[in-house]
């Protein structure tokens, strides 16, 4: 089923309907996101290590990098694909484009900002598969409601399995590698991951995606604008003896798992089903937790390993019952 957009944004005119990027380059793009924002996490640990820049400065200076970065890719593409002499295309309505850029750009300035504060606070492994593994929860949950997307009797298995191993996971853990204000902020950041999914979907479903790369840059936008006077009051600029290491990070974290990431991710995310792209984006807490045991020595407890396993085993396990709605639909 094709859901061509002719979305304009940044001030661009649209010049033509975009067709819907096809599943497998969609599925790929995902994958590679999620891999990304695995690394992105553990960026934020050596910064936090060796300086006292906080969450929300570190959030500031990862949109400012990434708008830039997206800006120049947005300008390159345009010298490469000039306007052609035929008429344009029809342009997005304006009140689903504000919407577009206002609930991506909120959504993810929530979602990073509480994210790199789960991981100040209670540490990469459990911040990451904490956010990771509330958020699926959400996405059914919020896809069921929003979207009409039923999961069956065995979607609600995988909420429950999913609710008990968070449980397991904050419960269990020892208050050395489990603390209860950096699980708030990993939830916190679900809730922002959730929502751009949710909305990603619902506009690509009904053929108002966008171009991907604008709507990552208007995101930017959104979020540097909300986030510079807190970043301001936090402390802008980091205090460090290791100036040259923090920079080399921050341009890391704005390029790869930024704006390169995010553009892959929105545009993956406009085609694959909201459950189908929750569980891809497992890649991030597996890799991330990797890094944070084999390169960061974080420690993790039988309770963090036990609540892990359950949580990753309960997304499988809402992909298969996603997987199964939608061939019931197929055959009706």
């Amino acid at each position: 089923m094709s859901n061509p957009s002719s979305a304009s944004v940044l001030g661009v005119p649209a010049r033509s309907a975009v067709a819907p990027l096809p599943v497998g380059r969609s599925l790929l793009y995902l994958i590679f996101a999620g891999v990304a924002w695995g690394t992105a996490g553990a960026a934020a640990s050596l910064v936090f290590a060796v300086s006292d820049l906080g969450p929300l400065a570190l959030s500031f200076w990862r949109c400012a990098g990434g708008l830039v970065l997206l800006l120049g890719a947005l300008g390159l593409r345009a010298l490469r694909r000039p306007a052609p002499a035929g008429p344009a295309g029809v342009a997005e309505p304006r009140r689903r484009r504000l919407i577009r850029i206002l609930g991506t750009g909120i959504g993810l300035t929530v979602f990073q900002s509480a994210y790199f504060a789960a991981v100040q606070s209670t540490g990469l492994a459990v911040g990451t598969v904490v956010t990771l593994g509330a958020g699926p929860v959400l996405i059914a949950l919020g896809a069921r409601f929003a979207l009409g997307e039923r999961l069956g009797r065995g979607g609600v298995a995988a909420v429950a399995g999913a609710l008990a191993g968070l449980a397991v996971l904050v419960l269990g853990g020892d208050a050395g590698t489990v603390r209860a204000h950096g699980v708030v902020f990993a939830v916190l950041s679900a809730a922002g991951y959730a929502a751009i999914t949710l909305l990603t979907r619902w506009l690509g479903r009904s053929g108002g995606g966008g171009d991907a790369l604008a709507t990552t840059a208007w995101a930017f936008g959104v979020g540097m604008v909300g986030l510079f006077p807190m970043a301001i009051a936090e402390g802008l600029l980091p205090h460090t003896e290791e100036v040259a290491r923090v920079l080399w990070l921050l341009v890391y974290v704005a390029a790869v798992p930024t704006a390169l990431a995010y553009a892959l991710y929105f545009a993956g995310a406009a085609v694959v089903r909201a459950t189908t792209v929750s569980v891809v984006m497992l890649l991030e807490p597996v890799s991330a937790a990797v890094i944070a045991v084999v390169l960061l020595d974080e420690r993790l407890t039988w309770a963090t390993a036990a609540g892990t396993a359950l949580l990753l085993t309960a997304v499988a396990g809402l992909a298969l019952a996603e997987t199964r709605t939608g061939r019931g639909r197929g055959r009706s």
